[in-house]
This record gives C-alpha cells, sequence and structure tokens, in this order.
C-alpha cells in the first residue's frame, strides 16, 4: 500500500507532481492578489490573506498555468506538424 505524502497538505489537488513548491508560488501569488484588494473564495474566517490563499489554492480554487507542461505540449504538437 503507497505511503500518504508528507506535504499532501500543502499541494494543489490536480497537481499530478504534488509540487509543495509550486503549491507556495501559486499561494503567494494568489496572498498577493488578496493584499491588494481582491475578494477572497471562501468565508473570511481568518483575516489573514496568506493563510486564504493557501486555504485557497490547497482546495484547488485557484486556477494556474504550468508553463513547462504547456510548452512541451506545443513542442510535441509543432514535432507531429513537421513529421506530417
Amino acid at each position: 500500500m503507497d505511503k500518504p505524502r508528507a506535504n499532501a497538505m500543502h499541494s494543489i489537488p490536480d497537481d499530478a507532481d504534488a509540487s509543495t513548491y509550486r503549491f507556495i508560488i501559486v499561494s503567494a501569488k494568489r496572498a498577493r492578489q488578496l493584499q491588494n484588494g481582491q475578494r477572497s473564495l471562501l468565508p473570511a474566517t481568518n483575516k489573514k490573506p496568506t493563510t486564504l490563499a493557501m486555504e485557497e489554492t490547497r482546495r484547488g480554487l485557484v486556477p494556474y498555468t504550468d508553463l513547462t507542461q504547456e510548452e512541451a505540449h506545443l513542442a510535441a504538437q509543432e514535432r507531429l506538424a513537421a513529421a506530417e
């Protein structure tokens, strides 16, 4: 049986790598948005923007794009088009 990941609480649900680094970057950018006046996607039980941002990110409410995966996908499409 697989052991649960140690950082499961600090990862993005749809992130296949369960990257803690990605979780931190996405949460930090969301916290900056909250500090600049955007409304929270959750009821504000805690007023701290960092805590709200981490919870929003953990629940998968913060959309993000992994550019490395997109670049790999585009490169594969270009290779297929060149092979035809």
